[in-house]
């Protein structure tokens, strides 16, 4: 078997993400979308992050994709600039293969480059022995909230939890100046 290759997400990998997030969507609880977005609304969304300079990353084996994930802003306002949220689906063939793991595993080093101080995973029906909930307790997160009974999908209620990795410093220090959020908000902020 060919090993998995972690690179960044093209746009000729659309077709294969956009499958990937619409059995997530349909079968899943991850997303609390209830309808899969198009392959344009998913090309858009790919765009937005990749503008911004988050890192938008996929999973390959033998030519197909068999997972992808990334980073964006946790909120809209300035005061988060230094946090992410990510973000890490895997096609149901590929799951319970560490696909996600070497995903994120990449994802936060590709985030931690870019000086981000905190990396949030917002995790829907984040039971105790949901697989995203493990994926990121093994990779340093700890947890840090619940909103019960956030979602209604698949005839239930959902609970959401927060999960959080520190990053640069955390929140021990102030932020460099010149780190790229930083850099990218004043840039933001003069073009208005």
């Amino acid at each position: 078997m060919d090993s998995i290759q972690i690179r960044p997400a093209k746009a000729f990998d659309l077709e294969q993400i956009t499958a990937i997030y619409t059995d997530a969507v349909l079968n899943g609880t991850a997303s609390y979308e209830l309808e899969p977005p198009s392959r344009d609304e998913m090309a858009r969304r790919l765009q937005a992050l990749a503008e911004a300079g988050f890192p938008y990353l996929v999973a390959e084996q033998s030519g197909r994709l068999i997972g992808y994930a990334y980073a964006g802003p946790f909120r809209p306002r300035p005061a988060y600039r230094f946090i992410v949220e990510n973000s890490v689906y895997v096609a149901p063939g590929a799951k319970g293969r560490g696909v996600g793991a070497l995903l994120l595993k990449r994802l936060i080093g590709e985030v931690t480059e870019l000086g981000f101080r905190q990396m949030i995973a917002v995790i829907g029906d984040g039971s105790a022995d949901s697989p995203s909930v493990r994926l990121h307790e093994r990779a340093g997160f700890r947890h840090c909230g619940r909103l019960e009974g956030s979602g209604y999908k698949h005839g239930r209620w959902l609970d959401t939890v927060f999960m959080q990795l520190s990053m640069n410093g955390g929140s021990e220090t102030p932020p460099d100046p010149e780190s790229m959020p930083e850099r990218a908000f004043r840039a933001r902020d003069r073009t208005g």
